[in-house]
């Protein structure tokens, strides 16, 4: 029996490949294990998307391939391994495959053939999609579920159709049976990924099927959280927020990737959203669901990106006061028509432009976290301090991303269960209360 050790790296969609992977290598008869020392295959699931993601998957790789000295096989799987796999051969002989981001069904009879270098990388669409193995995490009671893989859009800066290939959506009754076995397993909250969670069914159905999948979702027992991971502006309906709004168990929280709020800058990264389509779709959100706390991404520096555009962006934030943000700045890739523009933002004024957005955000969090004190919020439990204080979440906080709650219990208390806390002190992105 084989012992293999997967290290991890980048979005959320990735985790959820690793535990597809370890779930096939597991019905094998292969044992996942938790450490590189425990392990004779260590593979590392790695990230390609922007240059930081990148260095980061080639420096963990080269950790990884100091293990080889004790005899251990090293295998990188993944968007980088997907995107540079001929490159990466030729320079990393430490590593003995490499995979895509399609090959998991394979890994079984892969690994008993490492002692020849190689690549599989196939490029096609047998993807994870199909796979009814799955090997959950030390904490099962907040789980990721995939509903679809790839991406039909065609960002001016961004290679993941490239890497991912085209837009599939899982079939509703696979992603049931899947939520139905997390909750047999004491899933609690339920996070829905894609590279866009809205064009749920499209492909499969010919038309928008993620507000009647969650209706489904919603009914069934021991799911108390729902909460939606990617969600394009445009194809928020009507339909979808009324769900959000009558159904208890969606979390009022959407991850709405806006990316920009100059028209210039959202023409030229081939955005199907305007600054106006994005206010309305913001207004009609907060009008039927009052509290309704929205998470976005931003992205500074974009080739061609003014200071016009740059202060336009910044009055935005403002005037917006986003519950939840997160910051880029423009990554030039090759192989995207943006990544081939002439007129890219020097490096240092892409930097000084986000210090300049996360500034601004720092005050507007720290000001809606203030308005939280001498409140009671239903709390998740994720874990606790060395100070025997609890670590959790709120419902408009999704794990490892965004706030969270530092609180006292008189009782004992076990990572998933939910408590209400009293806020009593806030920081930036962090509050502080007691079991009440």
């Amino acid at each position: 029996m084989m012992n293999v050790y997967f290290e991890t790296l980048g979005c959320p969609k990735n985790i959820y490949d690793t535990q597809i992977a370890q779930g096939i290598l597991e019905k094998a008869r292969y044992a996942v294990v938790d450490s590189p020392e425990a392990a004779d295959t260590i593979i590392v699931n790695t990230c390609g998307f922007i240059n930081d993601a990148k260095k980061e998957s080639i420096d963990r790789i080269f950790e990884m391939a100091a293990y080889k000295e004790e005899g251990k096989k090293l295998v990188v799987s993944g968007c980088l391994s997907q995107r540079y796999a001929d490159e990466l051969f030729a320079e990393m002989p430490e590593v003995d495959l490499f995979i895509g981001v399609n090959e998991y069904e394979q890994l079984p009879e892969l690994l008993q053939k490492l002692d020849e270098r190689r690549i599989v990388c196939t490029g096609g669409t047998d993807d994870v999609l199909k796979s009814g193995c799955r090997k959950l995490s030390d904490r099962p009671y907040s789980s990721y579920l995939k509903i679809a893989e790839g991406c039909n859009n065609v960002c001016a800066y961004c290679v993941i159709p490239g890497i991912r290939g085209r837009y599939r959506s899982k079939k509703e009754e696979d992603i049931l049976r899947e939520a139905e076995e997390l909750a047999a397993a004491g899933c609690r909250e339920l996070i829905l990924i894609a590279q866009d969670v809205t064009y749920y069914g499209m492909d499969l159905y010919g038309e928008l099927r993620l507000a009647s999948l969650l209706r489904k979702l919603c009914r069934i027992e021991g799911i108390s959280w729902i909460r939606l991971m990617y969600c394009y502006e445009d194809r928020i309906t009507d339909e979808l927020i009324a769900v959000i709004a009558e159904e208890e168990k969606i979390c009022n929280y959407l991850d709405i990737p806006i990316q920009h709020a100059s028209d210039p800058v959202l023409r030229a990264m081939n955005r199907r959203s305007t600054a106006a389509s994005i206010r309305q779709t913001i207004r009609r959100l907060k009008s039927a669901v009052p509290d309704i706390h929205i998470r976005t991404t931003l992205i500074v520096g974009f080739p061609g990106e003014t200071d016009e555009d740059y202060q336009t962006l910044c009055e935005f934030v403002k005037e917006e006061k986003f519950a939840r943000l997160g910051v880029f700045a423009y990554s030039q890739e090759e192989g995207t028509p943006a990544g081939e523009r002439e007129d890219q933002i020097e490096e240092e004024i892409k930097e000084q432009r986000l210090d300049g957005i996360m500034r601004r955000q720092i005050d507007i969090s720290l000001a809606a976290n203030r308005e939280m004190i001498g409140h009671v919020y239903q709390v998740m439990v994720d874990g606790r301090d060395e100070d025997g204080s609890y670590l959790g979440r709120t419902r408009y906080d999704a794990p490892e991303i965004d706030n969270a709650v530092i609180f006292t219990s008189q009782r004992t208390l076990q990572p998933g269960d939910l408590v209400n806390v009293q806020i009593e002190d806030a920081f930036d992105y962090d509050i502080v209360g007691r079991e009440v």
